[in-house]
């Protein structure tokens, strides 16, 4: 038989098998199992089976699936596991999917297969480029390191960090009196800085303003950096670091298992040598012998971005940094068009990195190759680029303008660096402040929420500290801030829909489930009487106890946001974008009342008095208002008087248009026709009516003089230029249809250039300009039917 009819046949097999199938499982899945199970054990038990068998063969197919395509095949023990790996599900599936696709293409022609390499034949050799990185390794389920620290940390202790010295080098104040607390901008106390004085008072070398030509950097092929995971080779290291003039430093930090966050490797490097100290042994405290160079005003130390380092090396290994040069400062201050590293190495070197591992899981040991060469990448060339940008600063430097001398300038930005100090981070529970806490994530992100939801947004952030601090694990790997957000929303009162809000759901969540659902459903219940969101996001919101703690500056409290609008109120009067330009009365409390002063006519009106009215209403007003200056209305601003050339408009239902000798008698006596026609006129006493009677008498008298004057040979009308028609009551109405067309009329100057004698004109092109127009990108091809959906829930 051939082989298409077998296939064809196989496949409608199959295919009615799963429509079979699917259809059974959607009659059951519409069933009350609840209620079956509760009636009839054994169907419970039945299901039970059932439900088991399907994942286990679920399981296989998708082990079987991802053997092929390298992906990881979740494990489905249950049917919550079904919900929470419903992502890695899709991914396997789509992977299978794309490949029978790509076999079928290759069994039908439509793609050429690929050759398939012969065994007797060695595959060629990959060349492998020495800057070139592999995959990059992510967070990895290791055995967190501090638990063998000889200092352990402690995420519960809430007194003022006291700084890792045991003793300090190249003081000019002793260790014990630089040892004072002072309090800080979240109202903490806290130790000073251990080397304020000595950097305040630094005077760094004369190298530094003096220009010199740039050292080569060493050949990154021929040379190596000595890995250091021994005590002894930190002192082999300290030694060499003693007789440089210049260094440059960079650390390689993991915050996501671990509450603070771990340096995990420091690399420094000479002009000769390049190190790379393995951070993560137990003995790492004893690192803070190598103040004896950090703390060195003689030794320029050379960072990027040491914004973050200053504060890990005082955290972790009791350093401080005493004569900074930061290249970060001095790329902003030259102006530079990036302000990276990555900018740095190619402006410089030409050197394209790669930072793909900069988010990477540097707790591996022993690291990898690729890891390796990254770190020392960092600061093998960075001494290379001080020269540069020294050089640079240098003569781009006015020392007579101290806003132009840019090399003080970025020395002093870097002594504000080197003067940052690592402080306890404590969470403060019922303001929200300070570092971690709640209030600042709220004010980002844009969520109203009522007072149930606030109450559980506030019960579940606090809890998410606890949690994260007792596992030693980062706030954001227990739960993801949008989750906190998606549980308060939803408050969530059952554990399905829990876990399915909660998703991606940690071990640290699964595992307290129970505690987190309950401590849902009691926020819930307090929420229904506790405060708003608003009332809380007030600057006037803190406890008295909570602004008893917070020092005062100016008499207002030290470390709070400042309020965004006046009096304490969310809401302001004006828009922070628009200013006052767009008013709504449903923020106003009041419309305010309209003066008649102040209000003005934009058409001016006759004097109006009770006399007018008398002749035609037959009574008298005696209303005082109209024998003073009349009310205007419908206007702000009184308007200009008409000029006298300005020809009047009247609108007057029924009439026609008014004859020449009416307007030129209209503008003689200065009179408008308004729509009061019985007034009184004040000169002859006559009515409207009246004049228009002896205006039409008038005319008719002047018509028939006119005529007898022209005489019968012309049919007694006139024919010079002048003449106009006899009556405005005999004038033809305007045929509209027999108008010249507006659209296609004839242009000044055709009957010179010969159009509408010999040519007929062209037809009007609406479109004509559109034709110089750039043409479009053609229609692309549309997709096959089948490759859209792979696969949909």
């Amino acid at each position: 038989m051939d082989q298409s009819q077998d296939f064809k046949s196989l496949q409608e097999q199959v295919q009615a098998a799963l429509i079979s199938t699917t259809r059974t499982a959607g009659q059951i899945s519409s069933e009350d199992l609840g209620f079956q199970r509760s009636l009839h054990p054994e169907v419970g038990t039945a299901l039970d089976e059932q439900s088991a068998r399907l994942l286990a063969l679920s399981t296989g197919l998708l082990k079987s699936a991802a053997s092929i395509a390298e992906l990881r095949a979740p494990v489905l023990e249950d049917s919550d596991d079904v919900e929470n790996n419903w992502r890695s599900v899709v991914d396997v599936i789509d992977s299978l999917l794309e490949k029978t696709d790509t076999c079928l293409d290759e069994y039908t022609g439509m793609i050429k297969r690929k050759d398939q390499p012969n065994p007797d034949q060695p595959a060629p050799k990959e060349k492998k480029s020495p800057f070139a990185l592999g995959n990059s390794f992510r967070t990895q389920n290791l055995v967190k390191p501090q638990l063998a620290f000889d200092i352990k940390p402690n995420n519960d202790d809430d007194s003022p960090w006291l700084p890792l010295l045991t003793s300090k080098p190249h003081a000019v104040v002793p260790l014990e009196k630089s040892l004072s607390t002072i309090v800080n901008e979240f109202g903490l106390s806290t130790y000073k800085h251990p080397y304020e004085t000595e950097i305040l008072q630094l005077q760094y070398p004369d190298a530094v303003y003096q220009k010199a030509d740039p050292i080569p950097y060493q050949p990154v092929d021929t040379t190596s950096a000595t890995f250091v995971d021994t005590e002894e080779g930190v002192l082999q290291m300290l030694n060499e670091l003693k007789g440089a003039s210049e260094i440059a430093i960079d650390l390689e930090h993991h915050d996501v298992r671990s509450y603070v966050g771990l340096v995990s490797l420091m690399q420094i490097s000479t002009r000769e040598k390049d190190w790379i100290v393995d951070t993560l042994k137990p003995w790492r405290h004893k690192l803070q012998i190598l103040n004896e160079v950090f703390a060195d005003p003689e030794i320029v130390k050379v960072f990027h971005g040491a914004f973050m380092d200053i504060i890990w090396l005082q955290r972790d290994l009791g350093l401080y940094v005493v004569g900074l040069f930061d290249t970060h400062c001095a790329s902003r201050t030259l102006g530079y068009a990036g302000g990276s590293l990555a900018f740095l190495l190619k402006k410089f070197i030409d050197f394209d990195a790669d930072k793909k591992y900069q988010m990477a899981d540097w707790r591996i040991r022993p690291l990898p190759e690729e890891m390796l060469y990254y770190a020392r990448a960092d600061t093998h060339y960075l001494l290379y680029i001080y020269d540069n940008i020294r050089n640079e600063l240098v003569d781009r430097s006015n020392t007579e303008i101290p806003d132009e001398n840019r090399i003080e300038l970025v020395l002093q930005k870097s002594k504000d660096v080197s003067l940052f100090r690592y402080d306890r981070q404590v969470y403060n529970a019922e303001s929200g402040r300070g570092p971690g806490g709640w209030y600042s994530l709220l004010v980002k992100t844009p969520a109203l929420f009522n007072n149930e939801q606030f109450a559980v947004f506030r019960a579940v952030h606090e809890w998410r500290d606890k949690i994260a601090r007792a596992d030693d694990d980062s706030p954001a790997f227990v739960m993801p801030n949008h989750v906190v957000f998606s549980i308060a929303k939803l408050m969530p009162m059952d554990m399905v829909a829990l876990l399915r809000t909660a998703h991606p759901v940690s071990h640290s969540v699964k595992s307290r489930s129970g505690e987190l659902l309950a401590l849902i459903k009691t926020a819930k219940a307090r929420g229904k009487d506790g405060p708003s969101m608003i009332d809380v996001l007030r600057p006037d919101s803190l406890g008295a106890a909570a602004k008893a703690t917070i020092p005062e500056i100016d008499g207002k409290p030290r470390g709070l946001l400042e309020p965004l609008v006046a009096a304490g109120e969310i809401r302001s009067d004006n828009s922070t974008f628009w200013g006052g330009a767009f008013g709504s009365s449903i923020w106003d409390d009041s419309t305010p009342a309209m003066n008649g002063d102040d209000l003005r006519l934009a058409v001016p009106l006759p004097q109006l008095s009770s006399e007018i009215f008398a002749a035609s209403n037959g009574f008298t007003l005696e209303n005082p208002m109209l024998k003073e200056e009349p009310i205007m209305f419908l206007s702000v601003e009184p308007s200009k008087p008409a000029k006298a050339d300005d020809e009047p408009f009247v609108l007057k239902r029924g009439a026609k248009r008014k004859s020449d000798d009416m307007e030129e008698l209209e503008e003689q006596t200065g009179e408008y026709d308004i729509s009061l026609n019985d007034l009184e006129d004040e000169e002859g006493g006559l009515t409207k009516s009246q004049r228009k009677a002896q205006r039409r008498a008038e005319k008719k008298a002047k018509k028939e003089a006119k005529k007898a004057a022209n005489g019968p040979a012309n049919g007694g009308r006139s024919s010079g230029p002048d003449s106009r028609p006899d009556d405005d009551e005999d004038e033809e109405p305007f045929d509209y249809s027999k108008a010249e067309s507006v659209l296609h009329s004839k242009r000044k100057g055709d009957e010179k250039m010969g159009v509408g004698r010999n040519k007929k004109p062209k037809p009007f092109d609406p479109y004509a300009k559109s034709g110089d127009a750039p043409k479009g990108m053609r229609r692309a091809q549309t997709e096959r039917a089948g490759k859209s959906h792979t696969f949909k829930r």
